[in-house]
């Protein structure tokens, strides 16, 4: 195990009707907000009304910015940094899932910066100052209410990149799983994926004498395994909502990182997928995740196998443990497709004759490498992407 700062500052409002108290949790930082939303979904279910009626009642006033898309782009962030600058706005309340959030996040340290706010998503400048977030989180995903990153995508080129600083982590999370319940089936088991990519970027570490947080991990995904084929089947199953919704967050506030270093190599991979082709995060994961596997699994047949093991119940081999290894990503595979999510660019209808440019785009995360369980080259990353197809 290695040292480690944990710091996770957000306040956790979790259950039913919590979105009625958002007035009464923003008025202690601002009375003028920025209400920032996504597509016309937050009226039809009538949360709209449900959070206004509560910023009205807290005598909150807020101006709105709604249109947020998934895998956010860097034009909307924009606007909403002339909007807060214009109107003198403090605080910014983002109702919605990661794409809203991670805007919220991007137009937050935007405001007070000078500069042009992508110089921190390429690493040129480090924010120092932020105007602060909240959440009513109506998607289980990105685990963006209590984490410390931000993803946006450039139309200019079409680059998608992360920002991950703790000054990011929203104020509070007001998580009411009753408003996940509308989430179409596919958005459900996108969530899922992008969920237990979260937990599997931490879990496959080369850090050793982890064990407490391989259980963490272990059992965060078999949660997670266990809840959404419940959700897709009951979609108003408020159990299995909860257990999916707290299991979104745990898996991205850091705690199963703690004493580990984690990998992130799938997620840069997925990054250049998701930018050029518009398709969910985690159904782009779905995609990378087992690819990635594939390719890396025999540099730590021991981790894969425990994997296969304690995650998917699978009988360990000793006389042959890489069998157990590849059984546990085939497992994963078959998870994925029962969920009715792709696994490979062919199920996505994606063509193979953008992956040399991909794989040129990869961000490389340790000067000429990517990932840390297994530190990849372009070359990698394009024999991965070939191994997606």
């Amino acid at each position: 195990m290695v040292n480690f700062n944990f710091i996770s500052p957000t306040k956790i409002v979790f259950g039913k009707n919590t979105e009625k108290h958002v007035g009464e949790e923003i008025a202690e930082y601002s009375k003028k907000i920025l209400l920032l939303y996504g597509s016309g979904n937050i009226k039809r279910m009538g949360l709209y009304d449900k959070v206004t009626d509560s910023l009205k009642k807290a005598h909150v006033e807020f101006v709105e910015l709604s249109g947020v898309k998934p895998n956010p782009r860097l034009s909307l962030v924009n606007e909403g940094i002339k909007i807060c600058r214009e109107n003198e706005i403090d605080f910014i309340l983002a109702v919605g899932g990661g794409s809203v959030i991670d805007t919220a996040k991007a137009i937050g340290v935007g405001v007070p910066y000078e500069g042009d706010v992508w110089d921190f998503y390429m690493g040129y400048k480090t924010p120092h100052k932020s105007l602060p977030v909240g959440v009513v989180l109506t998607i289980a995903a990105a685990g963006s209410e209590a984490s410390k990153s931000s993803v946006i995508t450039n139309e200019n080129g079409w680059y998608k990149r992360g920002l991950n600083i703790d000054l990011i982590r929203p104020k509070f999370a007001i998580m009411n799983p009753e408003l996940t319940y509308t989430v179409s089936p596919y958005q459900t088991a996108a969530g899922a994926a992008d969920i237990m990519a979260h937990v599997m970027e931490r879990y496959f570490t080369a850090i050793k004498n982890v064990d407490l947080t391989d259980r963490l991990c272990e059992g965060t995904l078999k949660a997670v395994i266990s809840n959404v084929p419940i959700a897709l089947e009951q979609p108003d199953n408020y159990n299995a909502r909860a257990e999916i919704m707290w299991a979104g967050t745990i898996a991205h506030n850091d705690l199963l990182e703690t004493g580990r270093i984690g990998d992130w190599a799938s997620h840069q991979i997925e990054h250049e997928l998701s930018a050029i082709y518009d398709i969910a995060h985690g159904a782009g994961l779905a995609i990378i995740f087992p690819a990635w596997m594939e390719y890396v699994y025999k540099t730590n047949i021991n981790r894969f196998a425990q994997f296969a093991l304690r995650v998917w119940d699978i009988e360990y081999c000793f006389d042959f443990p890489e069998k157990t290894a590849a059984a546990g990503i085939n497992k994963l595979k078959n998870f994925f497709i029962d969920l009715g999510l792709p696994t490979t660019l062919k199920d996505a209808g994606i063509p193979d004759d953008r992956i040399e440019e991909m794989a040129s785009k990869c961000k490389m995360t340790n000067g000429d490498t990517v990932g840390t369980f297994v530190k990849l080259t372009r070359n990698d990353v394009l024999n991965i992407l070939k191994n997606a197809l």
